[in-house]
């Protein structure tokens, strides 16, 4: 079935704000047992959180939906905030008639008068009797609303195996629901059902891209960028701030530590390693992440990588840099091609902010000639000999600020950003 909002359809792209109602489906998770009610709670916990700009909104959950009454309130823009709830698979905009004969067939003429489609338009009628003190059953109810429908609209065509237009008929005892619309929703598992993980955030395309297929995961996110003031400019730690704040449309509000990393970066440049060195800094990252990770009660570590999309990232690589902890390595993107990453990107909203020429830390002191193929024994014996070493890491631990970023707002005000690890500032 073809979306009814297509030009193809009814010829001019109707407003869903015709709409009484919107119905939400549950997405795969409902598969998930005893879980599902925890599940089915946390999503109606953030459907209510989209929802509270709008205070007529009145909701209502049941078993696999959740049925959000307008009241007046516009569809379109609720539409847009719900559709990037984790674990909502589809919405569908919904008239509501009195579930009696008459009611079901004026309000259905009038639903077929606003969304206009055009002649040629293949068509057909799906009845559902959920009440079965209803006195008509699901079969005749099709040929009962269908046929003066096709008599008001000539030009449709009755096509009963793949209709460009299907108008569902679900007759329930306090009302019925009339509908032709499935929008896609971005499904998924509700967010922080599976826990909480650190994200490696560098301002690229990819740990972005990451961050997202994580939460869709069920995972809560908390990012940690990595930056080497004075080398990286003000512009690329607020770039870093500006992804985030697209990652939190989708989570509310998400924790950011902006860890400094100049001093840790700098003492790898005169060992003579040169070609390790990229190999030597993720390490370090990664033994900071830990460290953050154990403060905040995270379970997890995410990153961007990409198998062999870079040195760093070919599997002898992604061996040795992945045994600086003992937490699991998630990569959601370790098997995607780039194009597929930039296109998921461009999706989500994060890929403008990305290709913007600000340089993060990993870009710089890269050799030459990093090496493919690291020697693990090497470079526990680097970091053992390494004068301060995890004096340097836990330093940086400490130094690290601190924020909470939310959709809302254009710019952190300075004093909020620079609060020092252990403050969590709550910003709305």
């Amino acid at each position: 079935m073809r979306d009814i909002e297509s030009e193809a359809v009814t010829g001019e792209g109707k407003s869903i704000n015709y709409a009484d109602m919107l119905l939400l489906r549950f997405g795969e998770f409902m598969l998930k047992g005893k879980n599902r009610s925890r599940f089915e709670k946390t999503v109606l916990r953030h459907v209510k959180e989209i929802v509270k700009p709008y205070p007529n909104v009145e909701l209502t959950k049941e078993f696999g939906r959740i049925y959000v009454q307008l009241n007046g309130e516009p569809a379109v823009e609720l539409v847009e905030g719900l559709k990037n709830v984790f674990g909502i698979a589809s919405i569908s905009p919904v008239k509501v008639s009195p579930s009696e004969l008459e009611g079901i067939l004026s309000v259905s003429r009038h639903f077929l008068n606003i969304i206009a489609p055009v002649p040629g338009t293949t068509f057909k009628v799906k009845a559902r009797r959920v009440w079965k003190g209803f006195p008509h059953g699901s079969l005749e109810m099709n040929n009962l609303v269908a046929t003066p429908l096709l008599q008001g609209y000539p030009g449709l065509i009755v096509d009963v195996k793949s209709p460009q237009l299907e108008m569902k008929v679900e007759i329930r005892k306090e009302h019925t629901y009339i509908f032709c619309e499935n929008i896609a929703g971005i499904g998924g598992f509700p967010l922080g059902t599976n826990g909480k993980a650190m994200l490696l955030l560098s301002g690229g395309i990819d740990s972005p891209v990451a961050g997202w297929s994580s939460m869709r995961r069920g995972l809560e996110v908390e990012c940690v960028h990595f930056y080497s003031f004075p080398y990286t400019s003000e512009l690329a730690r607020q770039k870093v701030v500006d992804l985030t704040r697209v990652l939190s449309r989708y989570a509310g509000g998400i924790k950011l530590h902006l860890v400094p990393f100049t001093e840790v970066q700098t003492a790898f440049t005169g060992i003579g390693q040169d070609n390790l060195i990229i190999t030597l800094m993720r390490r370090a990252m990664l033994r900071i992440a830990t460290q953050l990770a154990e403060r905040e009660g995270a379970l997890a570590i995410v990153t961007g990588d990409s198998l062999g999309q870079v040195a760093s990232q070919t599997l002898p690589s992604l061996n040795v840099i992945g045994r600086a902890t003992v937490l699991p390595l998630l990569r959601p993107l370790v098997m995607m091609d780039k194009n597929d990453i930039i296109e998921l990107s461009k999706k989500i909203g994060t890929y403008d902010l990305s290709i913007l020429p600000y340089e993060d830390c990993c870009t710089l002191f890269v050799p030459k000639s990093p090496t493919t193929n690291p020697n693990l024994r090497i470079v526990d014996k680097i970091e053992a000999t390494l004068p301060g070493y995890s004096e340097l890491l836990a330093a940086a631990v400490q130094a690290t600020e601190t924020v909470r970023i939310t959709p809302y707002g254009n710019e952190l005000p300075k004093d909020v950003v620079n609060v020092q690890a252990g403050l969590q500032e709550e910003w709305f």
